[in-house]
């Protein structure tokens, strides 16, 4: 992908902090706190600043926006913000770091002050004696949660980041193939190693999850336990791969099935129903149309096999492997698809003696349908 200039990289954050200084405005807010800590990370802050972790952020209602990082070198290489202070003058202690920010800032007028929704309530009460005379709020439904929902809609940048990651996996995903082929992957762990060294050829961050690798004696788990073992993979059967790569933040999802050997009717069976369900569900990923839909016919492609998926049809994905919208039946029936969504499709199937199926690619909703951005499948051996 093209990487971004320094100035395009500005501008395109303090856009994004902009729409959240709108929001605010129309919501009476006049500071949001962000933390992003070992306790509880907090991805959004990257998405408004670039900061990679560790920091605290406080965006105003004129869009003024403050950073406090842990490693001040590390976000003088990475992030953007109108001011940086590092997070050391306050002993890293975040209620110090609000209060004395406050204090010193001509950009607090309005004195309403939000923070993250998952503090806990001992921690909120010292923030409201720490903060004197501000109205101090927590809310489900508040600044943070309409952040998640920008994320929800990737921009271009997000877009280029979210294919060339898929890029890399397709990469991944060929080798693996040929490594099979080529007797030099025999194990679980062969294959779960091979990924996290290749990713990192390709200029990834690190993979987007713990791989799972199952052969055909584990293959029944929806996430098996051990994520991989040194067990043969692929062996005689089914065998499943489920791993993705980040690039800039930005983590692809897929899932290969390995279908070694001469199957039995049984296996042949999951496969043939998992492709079908993954095809026709592929259809109903456009723009406009219900999230449920899609969802529900997964269940009807099993249900006329007397099967059943234990598990939701997708996810989206973005900063986080999982991110909203969810794809399952348990969705809003007013949520639909939307341009700028990418999103998982992932149909699997799973039986103790026939083991597993799983198929899984990355899917981006466009103005006039979908891209499918992965190219993972079934391989035959």
């Amino acid at each position: 992908m093209k990487t971004p200039t320094q100035d395009e990289l500005k501008k395109m954050y303090a856009e994004r902090r902009a729409r959240v200084a709108d929001f605010m405005k129309k919501n009476d807010i006049g500071v949001v706190v962000f933390i992003d800590s070992e306790e509880k990370r907090e991805p959004s802050l990257r998405y408004l600043t670039g900061h990679i972790s560790d920091a605290v952020l406080l965006i105003f209602d004129d869009a003024y926006s403050v950073l406090i990082p842990w490693d001040e070198i590390l976000a003088k290489q990475y992030a953007f913000a109108d001011k940086l202070i590092p997070y050391t003058k306050y002993k890293n202690n975040a209620r110090d770091a609000v209060k004395a920010t406050l204090a010193e800032s001509t950009h607090f007028k309005n004195k309403k002050v939000e923070l993250p929704p998952h503090t806990p309530y001992p921690e909120f009460l010292k923030y409201v004696n720490a903060l004197e005379g501000c109205d101090v709020h927590c809310r489900e439904k508040g600044v943070h949660n309409h952040v998640v929902e920008l994320r929800m809609i990737k921009d271009a940048y997000e877009i280029a980041c979210t294919k060339e990651a898929a890029r890399i996996g397709d990469i991944i995903i060929d080798k693996i193939e040929a490594g099979i082929k080529s007797n030099e992957i025999q194990t679980e762990t062969d294959v779960a190693l091979l990924i996290e060294r290749e990713c990192r050829t390709y200029g990834c961050e690190r993979t987007g999850f713990d791989t799972l690798a199952a052969g055909p004696m584990r293959s029944w788990a929806i996430h098996c336990f051990p994520n991989y073992t040194n067990g043969k993979w692929p062996d005689d059967g089914l065998s499943i791969l489920d791993f993705g790569v980040v690039y800039n933040g930005y983590t692809s999802d897929t899932t290969v099935t390995v279908a070694k050997g001469k199957l039995s009717a049984g296996q042949e069976k999951l496969v043939q129903l998992v492709e079908t369900a993954f095809n026709e569900c592929l259809k109903l990923y456009k723009p406009g149309l219900p999230i449920l839909d899609a969802a529900k016919k997964a269940d009807d492609v099993f249900a006329l096999a007397k099967l059943a998926m234990p598990h939701g049809l997708g996810h989206a994905i973005g900063l986080e492997i999982h991110e909203a919208p969810r794809v399952s039946t348990k969705v809003p029936t007013d949520k639909n698809f939307a341009p700028g969504m990418i999103l998982t499709l992932e149909p699997g199937l799973y039986d103790e003696k026939l083991g597993g199926c799983r198929l899984e690619n990355d899917v981006l909703i466009t103005e006039g349908g979908n891209e499918v951005i992965s190219h993972s499948r079934i391989i035959r051996i």
